[in-house]
């Protein structure tokens, strides 16, 4: 029996899947790790802690599928995406905590730059100029860092996003790369011609000598050291975590959507072999390179989707685990009124507001909890509902269905409530944990045992369709007075 292992290193989490080969999970691990909030608008992670707890989560899914580390055929990996730091090329320590993508001390910098250079910027990257990318965090280490000048001028210094850090640290310090689709997150990548950009380079002052090289998305970048797990075992797939969510979701076909539902949410259409300029606050991105061949996609990401549901949970205590929300946002027919938008570092797409902040609006004196949690659940829906409208627009492709993963697909009235304000089905498969399942397929696509993408489509399956339950006129007259409560909250701290 052939295993195969996805780790999936996100925001608040590492999730570790063993699957065997005919894709059955057979054993998981996840292990959360802290967000330090040192200021307001700041956010970063720990990431010795993040190597430590990805070990844990390694470990954990090998003794639940109940094998041992050379029973594993290849190992994929998938990231966080935009989170970046820096190390000690030598002694491996960070010189800093990375950077997180919800963080937004940059913001200022950005807005400098995008006066002058967003139209190059978009051009050549795909993205938009915007505190989420990882460029201007890097920048912001380098100068604000006492060491990292002279590190970097001694050769010493490497940069990175969290794929980059663990592939190094996975391999004992044998390989500093990253993929495409990663590399296109950073706001230094030349869509077009697949490497670092120069002049862009130039503009926001970073040395590409200290940039990790671009590989494909599936190949064998290296083998596992003994400090990692206990057996050689080729890393053979790697990819930023929506494209391997995308991937997961068997999404091979241009002009199919996904939308995972983690800490926030994000969709992506794919759009083949050539990237879709939008007009409408959109991102164009890599999704994966095969063969030293791009796939593209539009993405459109939502930064608080789950993490609101958290903020419920953590913040206010006014619930004590996510489970409960469904039973308490059906206790109620509607949100009283209620209506509330969870900018809590800003919009992302489509607004790009960077100074947009929460809002909860149309409260009375009869508003309760469960008003408040159905609007948070609601909330989450009406952000992708939009994403969807302006994808559609932008590609000129009418979407059918959309596929659902992540921890929240469990919700069946965010599910249905989807479905209603999308005004399409909402297809939820059978294994939802669709991040380290694509990052499992890449490594198998890298070491050879499927020959195509298309070995991996039967693989699909369905376990429940939403069916949109409310008419035309229900549905726009909810999303109008969503978009009123979300001019509420633009442009709130500038």
């Amino acid at each position: 029996m052939k295993y195969y292992l996805g780790i999936d290193q996100g925001t608040t989490g590492t999730t570790s899947i063993v699957f065997d080969e005919e894709w059955n999970i057979c054993g998981k691990g996840y292990v959360e790790h802290k967000q330090y909030y040192p200021k307001p608008g700041w956010v970063e992670h720990d990431p010795i802690e993040i190597w430590e707890k990805t070990k844990e989560s390694v470990a954990t899914a090998l003794i639940q599928a109940g094998i041992n580390a050379n029973d594993l055929r290849s190992i994929g990996l998938d990231n966080q995406g935009e989170t970046c730091m820096a190390w000690d090329k030598k002694s491996g320590k960070p010189i800093y905590n990375a950077i997180v993508w919800q963080d937004r001390r940059t913001a200022k910098r950005a807005d400098e730059l995008k006066e002058k250079y967003n139209e190059l910027i978009a051009k050549r990257t795909g993205l938009t100029i915007d505190a989420y990318f990882s460029a201007l965090k890097i920048k912001w280490i380098l100068d604000n860092i006492s060491e990292a000048k002279e590190k970097a001028d001694k050769g010493d210094l490497l940069v990175g996003t969290l794929d980059t850090w663990l592939l190094w640290k996975m391999t004992g310090g044998e390989i500093y790369v990253t993929d495409s689709s990663t590399a296109s997150r950073t706001m230094l990548f030349n869509l077009h011609t697949n490497q670092w950009d120069d002049e862009i380079l130039n503009i926001i002052g970073i040395e590409k000598s200290i940039l990790p090289q671009i590989k494909d998305s599936a190949k064998i970048y290296g083998y596992t050291s003994l400090e990692f797990i206990d057996a050689k075992i080729p890393i053979a797939g790697s990819v930023v975590d929506q494209a391997a969510a995308l991937f997961g979701q068997a999404c091979f076909d241009k002009g199919s959507v996904k939308t995972t539902y983690g800490t926030g949410c994000f969709m992506l259409m794919n759009t083949g072999d050539k990237p879709i300029v939008s007009e409408n606050g959109l991102i164009t991105t890599a999704v994966w390179s095969l063969d030293n061949k791009i796939t593209y996609a539009l993405d459109g990401g939502v930064y608080i989707g789950g993490a609101a549901v958290q903020w419920l949970r953590d913040g206010l205590e006014i619930i004590k685990s996510a489970d409960e929300t469904e039973a308490l946002a059906k206790s109620v027919p509607n949100t009283g009124g209620v209506y509330f938008v969870p900018a809590f570092t800003g919009l992302a797409a489509p607004y790009w507001d960077q100074y947009a902040r929460g809002t909860i609006i149309g409260i009375t004196g009869g508003t309760r909890r469960e008003h408040i949690v159905r609007a948070t659940l609601e909330a989450i829906a009406y952000q992708v509902a939009e994403n969807l409208e302006v994808m559609q627009e932008d590609s000129g492709i009418k979407i059918e269905t959309m596929r659902a993963d992540g921890g929240a697909v469990v919700n069946e009235f965010l599910m249905q409530f989807q479905a209603d304000v999308l005004g399409i089905p909402v297809d939820v498969p059978v294994i939802n944990e669709t991040t380290a399942l694509g990052a499992a397929y890449l490594s198998a696509l890298g070491v050879g045992d499927f020959n195509s993408v298309k070995e991996i489509n039967s693989n699909w399956k369905l376990n429940k369709r939403y069916v949109p339950s409310i008419d035309k006129d229900q549905r726009e007259s909810m999303i109008e007075q969503w978009k009123k409560a979300v001019q509420r909250a633009t442009n709130w701290i500038k």
